[in-house]
């Protein structure tokens, strides 16, 4: 395979890309170029990179039609976010505080009611699994001990641990003492006749 280089200064450029490169596939994309630029064929191209036919044919291809920016890796994208950065930081400041009126209830908020508060007060449509995803990428964690109920009496609980019947001291269980010192069922004369 031989690509004719388009200027001059494209080979010094790709060998400065490759030596820079942090990403293994677009480093192998420049270095498809400078060997399809040196003459290589494109099977020792391809066992030299460990690449696929096309890999090589392609790279080399987009270089001699387009130019040395048609190779660099476009961005990445992904969806857009469904909140913007403050709808963001109003939703955690709001799960931040707690449980309200409107929470039917509940004593903590989890990954339900983040789905459900996003979905009510925010107008969006998260799954659990973004909604997680959501609160992991602002520190917050779905895995927290469970915290005390903010309308729990403290005094009443231990009013019902001192009065509870199980866990007091006065309860005596009467347990019959048998005659045998190791202390098995049995009796005193069954052990004499095993002798």
């Amino acid at each position: 395979m031989y690509i004719e280089q388009r200027s001059d200064d494209d080979v010094a450029q790709l060998q400065h890309r490759i030596r820079t490169e942090k990403d293994a596939a677009q480093r192998d994309r420049y270095r498809v170029v400078v060997l399809a630029i040196e003459g290589h064929p494109t099977k020792e191209i391809q066992q030299r990179l460990e690449r696929s036919r096309g890999f090589v044919q392609r790279w080399a291809y987009v270089y001699r039609d387009h130019g040395l920016d048609a190779i660099a890796a476009a961005p990445c994208g992904g969806s857009s976010p469904k909140l913007d950065a403050a709808q963001q930081v109003r939703f955690i400041e709001r799960f931040k505080a707690g449980p309200t009126d409107a929470d039917a209830g509940v004593c903590r908020l989890g990954g339900q009611e983040a789905v459900r508060i996003l979905q009510q007060e925010f107008g969006v449509a998260y799954s659990l699994t973004t909604a997680y995803d959501l609160l992991h990428r602002h520190g917050l964690s779905c895995l927290r001990p469970r915290p005390k109920h903010r309308k729990s009496d403290e005094a009443a609980q231990q009013q019902w641990l001192d009065d509870a019947p199980l866990l007091s001291g006065k309860c005596v269980i009467n347990i019959p003492i048998s005659g045998s010192k190791c202390g098995s069922r049995t009796k005193h004369a069954s052990a004499n006749r095993a002798r």
